[in-house]
């Protein structure tokens, strides 16, 4: 008897099993949101009942812990318009996206939510709209979000500091959230970048971008998955993948230090030559070699981060490995990887 496995090297490969060509998908990574995962199918459903577009919803399972994967393999059995990807293991938020990205059959465009809810998916028909006029990118616009102040304030600093220091234009309070057209996903699928952070990249991606303003839900259950850690990893992508600031500021505080110690030469030859005074600034040559050692070590920290993503990107890992993908009746085992043209075997 012979198995037939599929060992897909691209995101982007041709399935196994017939699909059909809708004109929309929903992409909505999901880790851990059994709670709120019946109000989420019943908001989609809502939204495909009640629309006159051709809408498949991709869901794509990060690794969760609980019941989330039953529940989706559950509805994929069911129902057509439904594509549930699972990945090996949980990879984060942008990976798992870009899992859903690659694997759309949308012909049109891509509405990309969170599976919390806190991005409704009723505004499909607005943007949707948006994208009719031209717009290859509508993304979201946070007026107002449900948050504690601390959030609130952290989000709004950080957005307008990458903004200030990106070179690209990098829109304010906006995130994942927005429709993309057939064409920008397809040049997001061929982006290797292991440190992924997709609005940056959807910016530097260019073509007609505009921004579409809603009011941010709370969520629906649950508690928000991205750690500090998982945060503070997000910034760092952002700020080291699309600014040259880090590594100009090591020469700015090279300039620094050099300048604070030609004027303390200065003020040591006047002593010495002038006032014929003997400078006794134990004190202060300790404050100046703590100073200058600090900044060396954030100089190579700073370096340390790009060498950091430089060796990354070169192993050529696989961005993630796919356990499954069900649709319908169907069920797809693989041991699927991105990169390249899936290579099928029979054994």
């Amino acid at each position: 008897m012979s198995k037939k496995f599929t060992f897909a090297n691209s995101a982007t490969d041709s399935l196994a099993i017939v699909l059909p060509n809708p004109q929309i998908s929903i992409i909505a990574p999901l880790f851990n949101e059994s709670e709120s995962f019946p109000r989420l199918v019943a908001r989609l459903n809502a939204v495909m009942e009640n629309s006159p577009l051709t809408i498949e919803v991709v869901l794509i399972d990060d690794g969760s812990r609980d019941d989330t994967a039953v529940q989706m393999q559950q509805l994929a059995l069911t129902d057509s318009r439904y594509q549930c990807i699972f990945l090996s293991r949980n990879y984060g938020h942008q990976i798992a996206l870009s899992a859903g990205i690659a694997r759309a059959c949308a012909t049109e465009a891509l509405f990309i939510i969170d599976g919390d809810l806190q991005d409704p998916p009723e505004l499909l028909t607005d943007f949707y709209q948006k994208y009719q006029e031209g717009y290859d990118v509508v993304y979201a616009v946070r007026k107002k979000r449900k948050e504690n102040w601390f959030k609130r304030v952290a989000y709004a600093s950080f957005y307008r500091f990458m903004r200030s220091i990106s070179y690209v234009d990098m829109p304010l309070d906006s995130g994942d959230f927005s429709l993309i057209s057939r064409r920008v996903a397809d040049v997001l699928n061929q982006m290797p970048e292991e440190s992924r952070f997709i609005r940056g990249m959807r910016s530097w991606i260019g073509f007609r971008q505009t921004g579409f303003e809603y009011e941010r839900d709370a969520r629906q259950a649950g508690e928000s998955k991205y750690s500090f850690k998982m945060l503070q990893r997000l910034a760092y992508n952002g700020i080291f993948n699309f600014s040259e600031y880090p590594i100009k500021i090591i020469t700015r505080m090279g300039m620094f230090t050099l300048g604070i110690a030609g004027l303390y030469l200065i003020q040591t030859l006047i002593k010495r030559f002038v006032y014929h005074d003997v400078p006794q600034g134990f004190t202060a040559l300790l404050f100046f070699i703590i100073l200058f050692s600090g900044i060396q070590l954030i100089a190579l920290g700073l370096i340390g981060e790009y060498v950091l993503r430089i060796f990354f990107q070169a192993k050529g890992r696989p961005l993630y490995v796919v356990r499954e993908v069900i649709r319908q009746q169907q069920r797809q085992p693989l041991s699927g990887v991105n990169g390249q043209k899936p290579q099928e075997n029979v054994i």
